[in-house]
Protein backbone atom coordinates (compact mmCIF):
# COMPACT_ATOMS: atom_id res chain seq x y z
CA UNK A 1 0.00 0.00 0.00
CA UNK A 2 1.70 3.54 -0.80
CA UNK A 3 -0.42 5.35 1.42
CA UNK A 4 -2.34 3.88 4.94
CA UNK A 5 -2.26 6.60 7.49
CA UNK A 6 -4.81 6.52 10.23
CA UNK A 7 -6.95 9.17 10.24
CA UNK A 8 -6.40 9.58 6.40
CA UNK A 9 -9.58 9.86 4.81
CA UNK A 10 -8.60 9.68 1.28
CA UNK A 11 -6.24 6.55 0.91
CA UNK A 12 -3.57 5.63 -2.64
CA UNK A 13 -2.96 1.99 -2.99
CA UNK A 14 -0.99 0.19 -5.95
CA UNK A 15 -2.70 -3.33 -4.16
CA UNK A 16 -5.61 -4.82 -5.88
CA UNK A 17 -7.08 -6.52 -3.17
CA UNK A 18 -7.12 -3.52 -0.89
CA UNK A 19 -9.20 -1.75 -3.53
CA UNK A 20 -11.26 -4.53 -3.79
CA UNK A 21 -12.05 -5.47 -0.47
CA UNK A 22 -12.43 -1.24 0.58
CA UNK A 23 -14.25 0.07 -3.31
CA UNK A 24 -15.38 -3.20 -5.01
CA UNK A 25 -19.33 -3.04 -3.85
CA UNK A 26 -19.40 1.16 -4.26
CA UNK A 27 -18.24 0.16 -8.03
CA UNK A 28 -20.77 -2.32 -8.95
CA UNK A 29 -23.52 -0.17 -7.21
CA UNK A 30 -24.03 2.69 -9.63
CA UNK A 31 -24.49 2.27 -13.69
CA UNK A 32 -22.59 5.26 -13.55
CA UNK A 33 -19.50 3.45 -12.31
CA UNK A 34 -19.54 0.50 -14.36
CA UNK A 35 -16.60 1.85 -16.28
CA UNK A 36 -14.61 1.76 -13.47
CA UNK A 37 -16.11 -1.34 -12.49
CA UNK A 38 -15.00 -2.72 -16.04
CA UNK A 39 -11.64 -1.99 -15.71
CA UNK A 40 -10.69 -2.96 -12.74
CA UNK A 41 -12.22 -6.76 -13.16
CA UNK A 42 -10.09 -6.62 -16.14
CA UNK A 43 -6.91 -5.26 -15.46
CA UNK A 44 -7.35 -7.86 -12.77
CA UNK A 45 -7.96 -10.75 -14.86
CA UNK A 46 -5.64 -10.09 -17.67
CA UNK A 47 -2.46 -7.80 -18.60
CA UNK A 48 -5.14 -5.61 -20.63
CA UNK A 49 -4.34 -2.30 -19.54
CA UNK A 50 -0.44 -1.47 -20.00
CA UNK A 51 2.87 -0.71 -19.43
CA UNK A 52 2.56 0.23 -15.63
CA UNK A 53 1.69 -0.61 -12.70
CA UNK A 54 -1.89 0.35 -12.02
CA UNK A 55 -2.76 2.87 -9.20
CA UNK A 56 -5.89 3.49 -6.77
CA UNK A 57 -7.29 5.80 -4.63
CA UNK A 58 -10.88 5.52 -2.03
CA UNK A 59 -12.15 8.24 -0.04
CA UNK A 60 -14.10 7.19 3.40
CA UNK A 61 -15.69 9.91 4.89
CA UNK A 62 -14.07 10.96 8.32
CA UNK A 63 -17.09 10.57 10.68
CA UNK A 64 -18.93 7.74 8.99
CA UNK A 65 -16.28 5.77 7.57
CA UNK A 66 -18.22 5.54 4.70
CA UNK A 67 -16.56 5.23 1.30
CA UNK A 68 -17.95 8.53 -1.31
CA UNK A 69 -15.14 8.47 -4.12
CA UNK A 70 -12.68 6.19 -6.19
CA UNK A 71 -10.11 6.42 -8.89
CA UNK A 72 -8.01 4.57 -10.68
CA UNK A 73 -5.64 4.27 -13.73
CA UNK A 74 -4.04 1.74 -15.81
CA UNK A 75 -1.18 3.47 -17.87
CA UNK A 76 -1.46 4.95 -20.71
CA UNK A 77 -5.00 5.34 -20.54
CA UNK A 78 -6.11 8.81 -18.35
CA UNK A 79 -7.49 8.65 -14.95
CA UNK A 80 -10.37 7.21 -13.95
CA UNK A 81 -12.95 8.52 -11.43
CA UNK A 82 -16.12 9.16 -9.11
CA UNK A 83 -17.46 10.96 -6.24
CA UNK A 84 -14.48 13.84 -6.01
CA UNK A 85 -17.25 16.89 -7.18
CA UNK A 86 -16.12 18.58 -4.26
CA UNK A 87 -13.11 20.69 -5.41
CA UNK A 88 -10.97 20.44 -1.75
CA UNK A 89 -11.46 16.74 -2.09
CA UNK A 90 -10.36 16.54 -5.74
CA UNK A 91 -7.54 18.82 -4.67
CA UNK A 92 -6.02 16.34 -2.64
CA UNK A 93 -6.40 13.65 -4.89
CA UNK A 94 -4.53 15.41 -7.14
CA UNK A 95 -1.75 16.16 -4.73
CA UNK A 96 -1.46 12.85 -3.35
CA UNK A 97 -1.86 11.41 -6.84
CA UNK A 98 0.87 12.98 -8.79
CA UNK A 99 3.53 12.14 -5.95
CA UNK A 100 3.28 8.21 -7.59
CA UNK A 101 1.82 9.07 -11.25
CA UNK A 102 2.79 12.70 -11.70
CA UNK A 103 2.69 11.75 -15.88
CA UNK A 104 -0.84 11.35 -15.51
CA UNK A 105 -2.46 12.62 -19.00
CA UNK A 106 -5.69 13.19 -18.26
CA UNK A 107 -8.83 12.10 -16.40
CA UNK A 108 -12.16 11.08 -17.92
CA UNK A 109 -15.41 11.46 -15.33
CA UNK A 110 -18.71 12.30 -14.94
CA UNK A 111 -18.68 16.02 -15.80
CA UNK A 112 -18.49 17.80 -12.05
CA UNK A 113 -15.43 15.12 -11.38
CA UNK A 114 -13.72 15.73 -14.30
CA UNK A 115 -14.09 19.72 -13.70
CA UNK A 116 -13.24 19.55 -10.39
CA UNK A 117 -10.20 17.27 -10.98
CA UNK A 118 -9.21 19.24 -13.96
CA UNK A 119 -9.17 22.69 -12.11
CA UNK A 120 -6.74 20.61 -9.08
CA UNK A 121 -4.63 19.29 -11.12
CA UNK A 122 -4.00 22.83 -13.16
CA UNK A 123 -3.69 24.90 -10.17
CA UNK A 124 -1.33 22.18 -8.61
CA UNK A 125 0.83 22.37 -11.45
CA UNK A 126 0.53 25.15 -13.29
CA UNK A 127 -0.62 23.78 -16.74
CA UNK A 128 -3.80 23.60 -18.18
CA UNK A 129 -6.40 20.95 -18.96
CA UNK A 130 -9.20 21.16 -21.86
CA UNK A 131 -12.15 19.22 -22.31
CA UNK A 132 -11.50 16.71 -25.17
CA UNK A 133 -15.21 15.00 -25.90
CA UNK A 134 -18.12 15.02 -24.13
CA UNK A 135 -20.11 11.76 -24.36
CA UNK A 136 -23.28 10.34 -23.11
CA UNK A 137 -24.33 7.07 -21.76
CA UNK A 138 -27.22 5.29 -22.71
CA UNK A 139 -29.13 2.34 -21.24
CA UNK A 140 -31.37 -0.28 -22.83
CA UNK A 141 -33.50 -3.02 -21.38
CA UNK A 142 -35.49 -4.49 -24.63
CA UNK A 143 -34.58 -4.23 -28.30
CA UNK A 144 -36.36 -2.36 -30.82
CA UNK A 145 -35.64 -4.33 -33.92
CA UNK A 146 -34.16 -1.94 -36.84
CA UNK A 147 -36.55 -0.58 -39.34
CA UNK A 148 -34.88 -1.06 -41.99
CA UNK A 149 -32.89 -4.64 -42.16
CA UNK A 150 -29.36 -4.83 -42.98
CA UNK A 151 -27.69 -7.69 -45.22
CA UNK A 152 -25.60 -10.24 -43.68
CA UNK A 153 -25.86 -11.64 -39.89
CA UNK A 154 -23.86 -11.35 -36.45
CA UNK A 155 -21.31 -13.89 -35.88
CA UNK A 156 -18.35 -14.29 -33.49
CA UNK A 157 -15.09 -12.76 -33.93
CA UNK A 158 -12.15 -15.48 -34.65
CA UNK A 159 -8.16 -15.56 -34.82
CA UNK A 160 -8.94 -15.08 -38.39
CA UNK A 161 -10.55 -11.89 -38.30
CA UNK A 162 -7.78 -10.05 -36.08
CA UNK A 163 -5.60 -8.26 -38.87
CA UNK A 164 -9.01 -6.64 -40.07
CA UNK A 165 -10.21 -5.55 -36.33
CA UNK A 166 -6.91 -4.40 -35.11
CA UNK A 167 -6.69 -1.63 -38.09
CA UNK A 168 -10.40 -1.16 -37.67
CA UNK A 169 -9.61 -0.56 -33.61
CA UNK A 170 -6.74 1.64 -34.73
CA UNK A 171 -9.04 3.59 -36.87
CA UNK A 172 -11.51 3.79 -34.25
CA UNK A 173 -8.69 5.04 -31.21
CA UNK A 174 -8.08 8.27 -33.86
CA UNK A 175 -11.66 9.29 -35.78
CA UNK A 176 -13.21 9.32 -31.37
CA UNK A 177 -9.88 11.02 -29.83
CA UNK A 178 -8.68 8.22 -27.50
CA UNK A 179 -5.18 8.29 -28.90
CA UNK A 180 -3.21 6.39 -32.03
CA UNK A 181 -4.48 3.17 -31.42
CA UNK A 182 -1.15 1.52 -29.71
CA UNK A 183 -2.94 -0.86 -27.87
CA UNK A 184 -5.09 -2.25 -30.59
CA UNK A 185 -3.53 -5.39 -31.23
CA UNK A 186 -3.32 -6.26 -27.48
CA UNK A 187 -6.98 -5.81 -27.23
CA UNK A 188 -8.45 -7.04 -29.97
CA UNK A 189 -6.55 -10.13 -28.85
CA UNK A 190 -8.44 -9.99 -25.47
CA UNK A 191 -11.60 -9.60 -26.76
CA UNK A 192 -11.66 -12.16 -29.32
CA UNK A 193 -9.66 -14.73 -26.73
CA UNK A 194 -12.98 -13.84 -24.15
CA UNK A 195 -15.35 -14.21 -26.39
CA UNK A 196 -16.31 -10.51 -26.87
CA UNK A 197 -16.41 -9.43 -29.80
CA UNK A 198 -18.60 -9.72 -32.53
CA UNK A 199 -18.32 -9.30 -36.28
CA UNK A 200 -21.30 -8.78 -39.00
CA UNK A 201 -20.55 -10.25 -41.96
CA UNK A 202 -22.30 -9.22 -45.23
CA UNK A 203 -21.50 -11.65 -48.18
CA UNK A 204 -18.87 -13.44 -45.98
CA UNK A 205 -16.76 -10.34 -45.67
CA UNK A 206 -16.84 -8.32 -42.38
CA UNK A 207 -18.45 -5.01 -42.57
CA UNK A 208 -19.00 -4.14 -39.23
CA UNK A 209 -17.83 -4.83 -35.36
CA UNK A 210 -19.43 -4.33 -32.08
CA UNK A 211 -16.87 -5.56 -29.01
CA UNK A 212 -18.56 -5.94 -24.85
CA UNK A 213 -17.10 -6.29 -21.68
CA UNK A 214 -17.45 -8.44 -18.49
CA UNK A 215 -21.04 -8.18 -17.17
CA UNK A 216 -21.40 -6.20 -13.84
CA UNK A 217 -24.10 -5.93 -11.47
CA UNK A 218 -25.94 -7.13 -14.29
CA UNK A 219 -24.82 -4.36 -16.92
CA UNK A 220 -23.22 -5.43 -19.84
CA UNK A 221 -21.68 -2.33 -21.67
CA UNK A 222 -21.34 -2.24 -25.79
CA UNK A 223 -18.28 -1.06 -27.30
CA UNK A 224 -16.26 -0.74 -29.26
CA UNK A 225 -18.26 -0.16 -32.00
CA UNK A 226 -17.01 0.19 -35.53
CA UNK A 227 -17.61 0.31 -39.29
CA UNK A 228 -15.21 2.02 -41.72
CA UNK A 229 -16.19 5.26 -43.64
CA UNK A 230 -16.73 3.51 -47.04
CA UNK A 231 -19.45 0.82 -45.64
CA UNK A 232 -21.04 3.19 -43.60
CA UNK A 233 -24.72 4.11 -44.09
CA UNK A 234 -25.95 0.40 -45.17
CA UNK A 235 -27.75 -0.47 -41.46
CA UNK A 236 -24.74 -2.41 -40.63
CA UNK A 237 -23.56 -0.80 -37.33
CA UNK A 238 -26.93 -0.72 -36.15
CA UNK A 239 -27.97 -3.91 -37.23
CA UNK A 240 -24.85 -4.99 -35.13
CA UNK A 241 -25.69 -3.58 -32.24
CA UNK A 242 -29.26 -4.74 -32.06
CA UNK A 243 -28.16 -8.46 -32.16
CA UNK A 244 -25.73 -8.07 -29.90
CA UNK A 245 -27.95 -6.36 -27.26
CA UNK A 246 -29.83 -8.93 -27.83
CA UNK A 247 -27.58 -11.48 -27.20
CA UNK A 248 -26.59 -10.17 -24.37
CA UNK A 249 -30.19 -9.66 -22.63
CA UNK A 250 -30.78 -13.50 -23.86
CA UNK A 251 -27.72 -14.72 -22.43
CA UNK A 252 -28.99 -13.01 -18.89
CA UNK A 253 -27.82 -9.71 -18.96
CA UNK A 254 -30.72 -7.09 -17.36
CA UNK A 255 -29.70 -4.00 -19.27
CA UNK A 256 -26.97 -3.38 -21.69
CA UNK A 257 -25.18 0.07 -21.68
CA UNK A 258 -23.19 2.20 -23.68
CA UNK A 259 -21.82 5.63 -24.52
CA UNK A 260 -21.68 8.04 -27.31
CA UNK A 261 -19.86 10.64 -28.85
CA UNK A 262 -22.34 13.95 -28.57
CA UNK A 263 -21.11 15.61 -31.14
CA UNK A 264 -21.38 12.75 -33.83
CA UNK A 265 -25.52 12.78 -34.51
CA UNK A 266 -25.44 9.97 -36.48
CA UNK A 267 -24.56 7.40 -33.35
CA UNK A 268 -27.04 9.02 -31.04
CA UNK A 269 -29.93 8.80 -33.45
CA UNK A 270 -28.46 4.69 -34.38
CA UNK A 271 -28.75 4.00 -30.71
CA UNK A 272 -31.74 5.88 -29.90
CA UNK A 273 -33.48 3.68 -32.34
CA UNK A 274 -32.64 0.22 -31.22
CA UNK A 275 -33.82 1.38 -27.39
CA UNK A 276 -30.61 3.23 -25.74
CA UNK A 277 -31.81 6.05 -23.93
CA UNK A 278 -29.73 9.12 -22.39
CA UNK A 279 -29.00 8.68 -19.08
CA UNK A 280 -26.28 10.85 -17.71
CA UNK A 281 -23.38 12.50 -19.35
CA UNK A 282 -19.55 11.97 -19.42
CA UNK A 283 -16.69 13.91 -20.27
CA UNK A 284 -12.58 13.22 -20.50
CA UNK A 285 -10.43 16.08 -20.31
CA UNK A 286 -6.60 16.37 -20.92
CA UNK A 287 -3.54 17.84 -19.56
CA UNK A 288 -0.68 19.82 -20.57
CA UNK A 289 2.56 20.66 -18.54
CA UNK A 290 3.41 24.27 -18.40
CA UNK A 291 4.63 25.69 -21.45
CA UNK A 292 1.77 23.93 -23.76
CA UNK A 293 2.63 20.58 -24.08
CA UNK A 294 0.04 17.41 -23.90
CA UNK A 295 1.32 14.99 -20.75
CA UNK A 296 2.05 11.85 -22.08
CA UNK A 297 3.19 8.43 -20.69
CA UNK A 298 4.40 7.21 -23.89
Amino acid sequence: MVSDHPGVPLCITRDPEEFSRQAGTFLESALERNVLATVFRLSRERDAYGRAEPLYAFHLEPETGQLTAVALRTPPWPLLADGFDNPDLAAELVHQWIQYDPEVPGVTARPATAQAISAAWSRKTGGFAHRQFLEAMHILTQVIPPERAAPGQLRLATARDRDVLVGWDRQFAIETGLGTGENAERMVDIRIAARRQMVWEDGGVPVSTVGFNPEVAGTVRVGPVYTPPELRGQGYATAAVASASQMLLERGAERCMLFTDLANPISNHIYASVGYVRFGDWEQHGFHAAGGSAVTTS
